[in-house]
């Protein structure tokens, strides 16, 4: 891989899917997509494995923070660690709804947040305008009341929503975002995009 001048690896897991991309100096030497439900979570290391046998150094490595599946976002975003470690790679995480799998450059991306409420983001050619953020039900209606225009995708099915089309995220979007700037959240070290601050189930007072 001698003369070029930028290799960008982008990997996400936060849903269903997973998917593994390379990028050089514009060129996508590499994309893959695996399932990614808990047990298959090897499946993203084999991707990295051939990946990684491609080029002979990372040098920007960007993760999918969600939201979506807590797990699968830190084990992305711990693979990339090790990537930033081992190679000197500059580490970015940009948010996973804004890289999905549709031709539509402004869309609204939703999401079951669990808990009788959903999330919501406004998308535009890969940059969140408004969101990620969490609402309740009768909030989400009125939102996508207000913008009767965008596609609204999601990446689950989700009942009671006729208009909402499942879409994925994708780590080649992923890649060439990073690799030009944009849609950049975090840099160095990296969380997963939270919606609400952690549960924590108190025990019975005896």
């Amino acid at each position: 891989m001698r003369g070029r001048t930028m290799v960008t690896l982008a990997l996400d897991c936060s849903c269903v899917r997973g998917s593994v991309a390379v990028l050089a100096d514009g060129e996508m030497l590499f994309a893959e997509e695996f399932l990614a439900a808990r047990s298959h979570s090897a499946s993203l290391f084999f991707a990295l494995e051939r990946a990684r046998a491609l080029v002979d150094r990372v040098d920007l490595v960007a993760v999918g923070l969600g939201p979506g599946s807590y797990a699968g976002t830190r084990i992305a975003i711990s693979a990339a660690m090790g990537f930033q470690l081992g190679l000197g790679s500059r580490l970015v995480g940009l948010c996973s709804v804004s890289a999905l799998e549709t031709e539509a450059r402004e869309y609204l991306a939703v999401g079951d947040a669990r808990r009788e409420s959903y999330y919501f983001t406004r998308v535009r050619e890969g940059i969140c305008m408004d969101g990620p953020r969490l609402v309740e039900a009768a909030e989400l209606e009125s939102l996508l009341g207000e913008y009767p225009g965008p596609a609204v995708h999601a990446c689950e099915a989700l009942p009671g929503f006729p208009r909402v089309t499942v879409a994925l995220p994708l780590a080649s979007t992923l890649a060439r975002m990073a690799a030009s700037g944009r849609g950049i959240l975090q840099e160095g070290v990296l969380e997963p995009v939270y919606l609400r601050e952690p549960h924590i189930t108190q025990p019975r007072q005896r």
